[in-house]
């Protein structure tokens, strides 16, 4: 299997230097100064919930006269040199996380100065009782808006440091060869069935069985694009899609530069045994994106706006811009039956228009109790938006039941792409955070109580990783096996395989 060298180039120096400078656990201080001060560590782990599985939680230390440190965590002793950072053996990680299943762990950090040692105010770091699914898949794409190239799709397990490509396009631009990949999408949390778009050259949805793939084309005269935001039937071989025509502008002296909008968006269904599609929703009032299944897959969930201006077609785009903070989304959704593949009347679930607000990617809890979703100020396309928190609904069986923002898993930066693992105690989603620019992934417990607890940044085996790693993480997926089809059958469908035009049917 390929590795993905090309996105890893800036972190191979600091590899180097961790290996050079990383140490043996040192012994816990007998003699040492007590301070009011918390350690300035990074990421910040301090009373975070975290899975009795995930990855050792490695930290950098920062304090300006240190020459080296200890962090002591429960039984577990892991030592740094003057960078800072530590390097938690795995085999030990694992034995504390296991004796500390449901419990607390406290965290002390120790810094020696020429003074001596001193030792900061402890913190807990709290492990759940319930493991979160094994892997995530992401998007790794640069932040810019015009071209794409090396970009792909990964998957991280999440119990260790190992990421495995699932596709990655072409390293150089080309015209020729340059495609965009988006969208990945697994049925029911397993890698089992999956699909991906391909965008420009190449382009087409592929559709992944087991180790087999292969490309279809979604296009009819009566659908606006190619589909879109897919959401996978957890059990029968359908997917719903969107089909958008989307544009996008620039602010001359907004704060948030760009705006991503959609001019028109309907609803599809797709048959995969029959490589048929069908409009769900089609209006040329309203605009229908972010389709998901409820669990059941007795329901659909989706985002929902009136367009805002009723103008001519050549004129329509202009206008959209004008009116880019009129656009507001309420989520509804719509009754399915299985049986006759049938869908009945539309419902309101969430009333964000009315608030002046507008929401984005619908996603309900394995258990069917909540609605998660995010919620901004106008649009959907929250990535670019610093109002775009987390919020959630308890579903009641009229959609009457209060909506409630997750604040403990909220900042002031865009929080947008989130997934839910397949137990429904937590919640992967994307946040700019740390620096504003750049997406990264986040994990939030969510207990049994509807209540988020704070959020942890991915763990890498060096801290410095999200850093350096000039990418946005984007689309994390969880789900509970790894992906079995190979880099090179992939590259084989998209580059050597023409797409198989999907039949339309009324």
């Amino acid at each position: 299997m390929r590795k993905a060298i090309f996105i890893r180039m800036a972190l191979i120096v600091a590899t180097m230097a961790m290996a050079c400078c990383s140490r043996k656990p040192s012994s816990v201080p007998t003699t040492f100064t007590e301070l009011a001060d918390s350690a300035a560590i990074f990421p910040d782990y301090s009373d975070v919930t975290i899975p009795p599985n995930i990855a050792p939680l490695n930290v950098k230390v920062s304090d300006a006269s240190a020459t080296e440190y200890v962090v002591e965590m429960g039984d577990l002793i892991a030592g740094a040199a003057k960078d800072g950072k530590t390097d938690i053996d795995t085999t030990a990680w694992r034995q504390l996380l296991g004796q500390n299943r449901g419990k607390d762990i406290a965290v002390r950090v120790y810094a020696h100065r020429p003074g001596g040692w001193v030792r900061f105010v402890p913190f807990t770091i709290h492990v759940a009782a319930e493991d979160i699914d094994g892997y995530l898949s992401y998007r790794l794409i640069e932040p810019g808006y015009e071209l794409y190239r090396q970009l792909g799709l990964y998957q991280r397990n999440l119990t260790n440091f190992n990421e495995a490509v699932i596709y990655e396009n072409n390293r150089d631009f080309s015209d020729d060869d340059n495609h965009c990949v988006n969208c990945h999408n697994f049925q029911n949390y397993d890698t089992e069935h999956m699909l991906f778009h391909v965008r420009a050259a190449h382009g087409g949805t592929v559709v992944v069985d087991g180790n087999e793939a292969h490309k279809i084309a979604i296009k009819h005269d009566s659908i606006l694009a190619a589909g879109v935001y897919p959401s996978w039937h957890p059990t029968l071989p359908l997917v719903a899609f969107s089909t958008n025509n989307t544009g996008q502008v620039f602010h001359m002296y907004h704060k948030e530069k760009i705006e991503v909008l959609d001019v028109a968006s309907d609803l599809l269904l797709y048959d995969v045994e029959n490589n048929s599609v069908r409009h769900i929703l089609r209006s040329d009032k309203y605009l229908e994106t972010f389709p998901c299944w409820a669990p059941d897959g007795r329901r659909l969930f989706y985002c929902r706006a009136v367009r805002p201006v009723d103008d001519l077609p050549e004129n329509m785009p202009m206008q959209m811009a004008i009116h880019y903070d009129s656009l507001l989304y309420d989520i509804y959704s719509i009754p399915f039956d299985p049986d006759t593949r049938s869908f009945g009347e539309p419902r309101l679930e969430v009333d964000a228009s009315s608030q002046g607000r507008s929401t984005s990617v619908p996603r309900v809890s394995p258990d069917g109790r909540y609605l998660l979703y995010t919620l901004g100020n106008y649009g959907q396309f929250h990535i670019w938006h610093n109002s775009a928190d987390l919020w959630a609904k308890k579903i009641g069986d009229e959609g009457t039941e209060e909506c409630f923002p997750l604040a403990a898993a909220n900042s002031d930066k865009a929080e947008s792409y989130h997934s839910w693992s397949s137990n429904g105690r937590w919640i992967a989603f994307v946040s700019r955070r740390l620096d504003a620019a750049y997406s990264r992934v986040f994990i939030a417990y969510f207990d049994r109580d509807g209540r988020a607890h704070k959020p942890f940044l991915l763990p890498q085996r060096d801290p410095d990783h999200n850093t350096l790693l000039l990418k946005s993480y984007n689309v994390p997926e969880l789900t509970k096996s790894a992906v079995r089809i190979s880099v090179e059958r992939l590259n084989h469908v998209v580059y050597h395989t023409e797409a198989e035009r999907a039949s339309y049917t009324e």
